[in-house]
């Protein structure tokens, strides 16, 4: 694993982790970690820093849908600009380009029920591009972004049949 790889791995498991101790792990100095991270921000490489919520326990009511999306692509811009389109809605958490029989796949956040139907009906099926969405709401996180959210002391063993 090169430098850059490790660094990268230890902060996406732990980016509060305190450069300090980033440092130590690493074999390097402050300066060069607090040096290559800057550089790692300023190429795009790390886009951001977030937590990952527990939304059970915070946003009563609020729900998650993943959306797929058909889409007819554009003669000159192909799905990119539709996608980004569609990507700037506040709702939308997350927008990817699918393989398969679907061309999008979006993460959509919402109060409710009804607000993520709102979505769909008001927003996104009025784009002239949009062909057909199916709707999958969330009902349970069991592991999020390589963290379990709640896990049992002792593993389950699977049945083993002969």
């Amino acid at each position: 694993m090169s430098l850059m790889d490790a660094l990268i791995h230890i902060l996406r498991n732990d980016a509060t982790m305190p450069h300090t101790e980033i440092a130590r792990l690493l074999d390097l100095s402050l300066e060069q970690v607090e040096g290559r991270i800057a550089e790692l921000e300023k190429q795009g490489v790390i886009l951001g820093y977030q937590a990952i919520v527990n939304r059970e326990k915070c946003n009563h009511g609020a729900v998650a849908a993943m959306i797929e999306v058909k889409l007819t692509p554009e003669r000159e811009g192909g799905f990119d600009r539709i996608a980004q389109r569609i990507a700037r809605f506040e709702e939308v958490q997350s927008c990817y380009l699918m393989s398969g029989s679907q061309d999008l796949l979006i993460v959509v956040e919402a109060p409710n029920i009804r607000h993520v139907a709102s979505f769909v009906a008001e927003k996104l099926s009025t784009i002239e591009a949009v062909q057909s969405t199916v709707t999958n709401f969330k009902l349970k996180t069991y592991k999020e972004n390589g963290t379990f959210y709640q896990m049992d002391a002792t593993p389950e063993r699977l049945t083993v049949a002969p």
